[in-house]
């Protein structure tokens, strides 16, 4: 395993942000468009984290497996890549990289449960119900390590995170440290690219910035002192906003109707 970030195969692998969001030719072909492929990744992250929850895994199995499964569609289509499986098959893949193991059998009793919810089968292109074995989860479990090259080595903004609000003097009990840890700043990151286009103490950074705006917090001599690029901080920062506003138009029809394209058998 990398003993850091710039010698990893994480920083290697650092896409520009025209990579990250591209349709494969086979999707393009079914009428997929760039929205609704943010609109699927999206979805399928907050199904990662749903499983997670059921499960009991740490956040950080969650965010490993969001990164896998991001990873996997800047290379792979949806199309025969089928997301509802692809997704839990991340979980199971993270769980093991992280060292905190889920049994199979009991992630598949979760997606069963939690399918109706995540798939309504008004969307379904069959009369076939939503279901996979444990079979199908080990078989994409191969195929996603394989899309991954086997590199599973992933680092998260988490620590850089603890350790910048240490240093800015920022307890856990100030307001600019619930911001970021109760509502889960950081943790929506994750319902984007970034983790693919930036290295994760920029996102932390990012965070940081845009808790200290929410809550009026000066910073800007902290932020000089640190000696990083600040239009990149404030342009990641930008786009956590942009997903902000741009999540209150999201609605189930649209994330329905945009899983619905694919033509995938249930």
């Amino acid at each position: 395993m990398a003993a850091n970030f710039w010698n990893s195969t994480h920083h290697k692998q650092l896409l520009d942000p025209e990579e990250a969001d591209v349709v494969h030719p086979i999707d393009k072909e079914r009428g997929f468009t760039l929205e609704d492929f943010k609109l699927i990744k999206m979805h399928m992250a907050n199904y990662i984290a749903r499983l997670a929850q059921n499960v009991k895994v740490r956040q950080r199995v969650v965010a490993t497996a969001v990164t896998y499964m991001r990873r996997v569609y800047t290379r792979k289509s949806m199309t025969e890549y089928d997301p509802r499986l692809v997704a839990p098959s991340c979980l199971y893949l993270a769980s093991k990289a992280e060292e905190s193991t889920v049994q199979a059998r009991l992630l598949v009793f979760y997606i069963k449960k939690l399918c109706n919810n995540f798939f309504p089968t008004r969307y379904l292109n069959s009369d076939e119900k939503f279901r996979y074995e444990i079979k199908e989860i080990l078989e994409m479990e191969m195929k996603i390590l394989e899309a991954l090259n086997y590199h599973l080595v992933v680092f998260h903004p988490y620590r850089a995170l603890s350790q910048l609000l240490q240093d800015a003097g920022m307890s856990d009990s100030t307001q600019l440290a619930w911001v970021l840890g109760k509502r889960g700043l950081v943790n929506d990151t994750y319902k984007t690219d970034l983790i693919l286009i930036h290295p994760p103490h920029l996102i932390a950074l990012a965070c940081i910035y845009v808790a200290s705006v929410l809550k009026d917090k000066e910073n800007t001599a902290w932020f000089e002192e640190l000696r990083v690029d600040m239009n990149v901080v404030k342009n990641i920062a930008m786009e956590i906003l942009d997903f902000y506003d741009s999540h209150k138009a999201i609605t189930d029809d649209k994330v329905n109707a945009a899983m619905h394209k694919l033509g995938l058998k249930a």
